[in-house]
């Protein structure tokens, strides 16, 4: 996926002197390979450490199992190395933006109105990456920071899949709509399916949080509601889950 440079204070609001600590094989790997990523420190076994190409500059620190416990949270599955790097820097949506449109590109945007959960932003950033987005788009204010649950769930994704953080998501819908996107929200409150509003136009797809879905005003800067076609046995699915089904949905059309 194409590096996009990114500008400004460090991703979610961490402080730049603060670190963000990330365990696990595929996490601490791609933000080793990440241009983009500040390494401070790596701390590992050393069987674990030993089957890694390091670069020389990065601080080495050997540790047993039970030491990298107590440097991430309680049971993560570190699998043997832990990392501590600095945030990524914020990205400007008008750059990505831009870059899709001098790429004569029609990959997907996805937008999270108040999805808090880690799980659900590191998943959803890991289809993503499966169906080549160009983005994730979430309110700053109501999305959580940078962290090691997120890369863990995003599996390698946090470092490739650009995450912009927005001040006012009806706004950041507002400037999509200008670089010719169509805006699709997601809810189960429609006869419409998602089949049913893919018509080969560049999208953007909006959802909603598990409990509340989508906000008044970010229905209102949708251009059609669409719903996944799923059974009457199951009432709806998981963020993560519709947004890997929608993004199929999406990759399927544009073939």
């Amino acid at each position: 996926m194409r590096q996009i440079s990114r500008h400004r204070r460090p991703q979610g609001g961490n402080p730049r002197g603060q670190g963000v600590r990330l365990w696990g094989r595929h996490a601490v790997l791609a933000a080793l390979a990440n241009p983009e990523r500040r390494v401070r420190r790596i701390w590992g076994t050393r069987e674990a450490l030993g089957q890694l190409d390091l670069p020389p500059v990065v601080p080495i620190s050997y540790a047993d199992v039970a030491d990298l416990a107590r440097l991430v949270a309680r049971d993560a599955p570190h699998q043997g190395l832990v990392i501590e790097v600095d945030p990524l820097d914020d990205i400007f949506l008008a750059d990505i933006l831009q870059a899709e449109v001098d790429a004569d590109s029609r990959r997907p945007l996805i937008l999270l109105d108040q999805v808090t959960d880690p799980h659900n932003i590191g998943a959803v950033l890991r289809s993503s990456a499966a169906f080549d987005a160009a983005a994730i788009i979430t309110q700053d204010r109501h999305s959580p920071p940078e962290s090691g649950v997120i890369a863990r769930a995003a599996s390698g994704a946090l470092e490739t899949v650009p995450w912009i953080r927005v001040v006012n998501l009806s706004r950041a819908l507002e400037e999509i709509a200008e670089a010719q996107y169509w805006r699709i929200g997601l809810t189960g409150d429609t006869r419409t399916t998602l089949g049913e509003t893919l018509d080969g136009s560049k999208v953007a797809l909006v959802l909603g949080s598990e409990g509340d879905g989508m906000r008044h005003n970010v229905v209102e800067h949708c251009d059609v509601l669409a719903r996944l076609p799923i059974s009457p046995r199951m009432e709806s699915l998981n963020i993560s889950n519709a947004a890997a089904v929608a993004l199929y949905a999406v990759a399927t059309t544009a073939a």
